[in-house]
C-alpha cells in the first residue's frame, strides 16, 4: 500500500480513489450496476414490507431511501465506514432506522435476525474468500424463509472462455482500482446455493452505469448536469471518468447487471 492509499477516502486524490467513491465525489448517488429501476425490481421481489431489513455496505444511502419507502418493520444498515454512517442514518431517520460500523463478513448481529439482507455491488469487489465469507454471514443472519437479495456486475453468456474472464476482471480493476470480480449469473447462483440458499429469482439489466440515458433516470436532469459540471472542472476526475467509460463500453457486449433473491429453507 502506498503512502496515498493509506490516506482516509476523504483525502486521497482522485487518480488514487475506488472508482465508486470518485463518482460519488463528483456528485453521482447511484452507483449500482443496473441502475434504480433493477434495484426497484430487486427490492420488490425481496418483499422488504413489514421485514427485519439488514443492507450490508449501504454507502451514500440511496438504497437505504428506498427500502425506507416500502415501510419495513425495522432497518439496520452495516458499513466498514464510519463515514459512510451519517448520510445512511439520515436516510432511514423517520423509522428509527439504525447504522453499525462493522465488516459485512462479521457484522455482530445476532444469528437469525432477520427476515431480508440487501447487498448491492458489493459482493463484485470481493474475492473468493470474501464473497463466501459475506454470503455465509447474511444466511447466518436470517430466519428461516428470509432472503438474501443481491445486485451485482455479471459476465455473460455463461460460456464466457476464462481467459476473457480473466482480461475482463484484470481492465476493470486498473480502471476503477479496486479487484472487482464479476461472475456470470450462473456462478452468482451456485455461490449462494453453496451456502444452503434456495434462489428465487433471476433478473437482469443492462450494465449503463456510465451512459447518458441511464445516468438521466437514475439522477434526474439537475443531478446529471450538476455531474457534468463537476467533470468539466476537476481535469483528474474527468480522466478517471472517461477511462471507466471506455472499459464498460470495450466490453459491453460482455458486462451485464444480475439481481438475483435468494431464500433460506424453512425449517
Amino acid at each position: 500500500m502506498t503512502d496515498r492509499e493509506a490516506l482516509p477516502l476523504a483525502q486521497r486524490p482522485d487518480e488514487d480513489l475506488p472508482g465508486h467513491w470518485l463518482l460519488a465525489r463528483i456528485g453521482k448517488r447511484v452507483l449500482r450496476p443496473g441502475g434504480v429501476e433493477l434495484t426497484r425490481r430487486l427490492l420488490a421481489a425481496a418483499r422488504v414490507g413489514d421485514a427485519d431489513v439488514v443492507e450490508l455496505g449501504p454507502g451514500l444511502g440511496r438504497t437505504a431511501s428506498d427500502i425506507v419507502a416500502l415501510q419495513p418493520r425495522s432497518y439496520t444498515g452495516v458499513d466498514d465506514s464510519a463515514a459512510s454512517t451519517v448520510l445512511v442514518h439520515d436516510a432511514v431517520a423517520s423509522i428509527d432506522g439504525r447504522v453499525v460500523v462493522a465488516d459485512a463478513a462479521q457484522t455482530g448481529l445476532p444469528t437469525g435476525s432477520a427476515d431480508v439482507v440487501i447487498g448491492e455491488a458489493m459482493l463484485t469487489m470481493q474475492g473468493e474468500k470474501s464473497k463466501k465469507a459475506i454470503v455465509g454471514e447474511a444466511r447466518r443472519i436470517l430466519r428461516p424463509g428470509g432472503r438474501y437479495a443481491v445486485h451485482e456486475l455479471s459476465l455473460v453468456p455463461d460460456t464466457l472462455a476464462q481467459e476473457t474472464k480473466d482480461a475482463i476482471r484484470g481492465d476493470l480493476a486498473r480502471a476503477i482500482k479496486v479487484n472487482a470480480h464479476p461472475l456470470t449469473a450462473t456462478e452468482w447462483t451456485e455461490l449462494l446455493t453453496s451456502s444452503g440458499f434456495e434462489v428465487a429469482s433471476v433478473e437482469r439489466a443492462p450494465m449503463a452505469l456510465l451512459r447518458p440515458r441511464r445516468v438521466i433516470a437514475d439522477e434526474g436532469v439537475l443531478g446529471t448536469l450538476r455531474i457534468i459540471g463537476n467533470i468539466i472542472r476537476q481535469p483528474d476526475a474527468r480522466r478517471r471518468v472517461l477511462a471507466m467509460k471506455r472499459t464498460f463500453s470495450r466490453y459491453r457486449k460482455e458486462l451485464t447487471a444480475v439481481a438475483i433473491v435468494a431464500a433460506v429453507p424453512q425449517r
